[in-house]
């Protein structure tokens, strides 16, 4: 399976809609998308670790202490995002495995390669996506 993983980057394949939805050579393209994401990922928070490390000196001055605390309290909060993210890649990675990869959770519907290139992670079609989202501000209103 790896070979495949290696020549669908090389030879530059795109999924395209003239193809069956979710052939096996676009589950491998996405499945390799969400693996370097994920790699991604994993580099720049051993990156955030390695340099909150080495970011341990005491500042004298008490503004440059205010502003390496509010640097060092944004890189956590976008670690924990990532964190998450993380966890969404891996979801997307078993959906993969279980055949159900690119298919609405609420309509069973394709969700469509424009929306899965842009967001390999998404679980919900465009249209059940702006369903979900008015509830949200319909109770969120109330």
């Amino acid at each position: 399976m790896q070979t495949a993983a290696v020549l669908t980057k090389e030879d530059g394949y795109r999924p395209t809609d003239d193809e069956p939805f979710m052939n096996e050579r676009q589950l491998e393209y996405f499945k390799q998308k969400l693996l370097d994401w994920k790699e991604d990922i994993l580099r720049e928070s051993r990156e955030t670790v390695s340099h909150l490390q080495k970011e341990t000196e005491n500042h004298a001055d008490l503004a440059d202490r205010a502003s390496s605390e509010t640097d060092r309290s944004l890189e956590l909060r976008t670690r924990d995002r990532q964190r998450k993210l993380i966890s969404k890649i891996d979801e997307a990675l078993r959906r993969i495995e279980e055949g159900a990869y690119g298919y609405c959770e609420e309509t069973g519907e394709p969700i469509g390669l424009a929306r899965l290139e842009a967001r390999p992670i998404a679980t919900l079609s465009v249209e059940a996506q702006e369903r979900h989202e008015r509830r949200e501000r319909v109770h969120r209103d109330d």
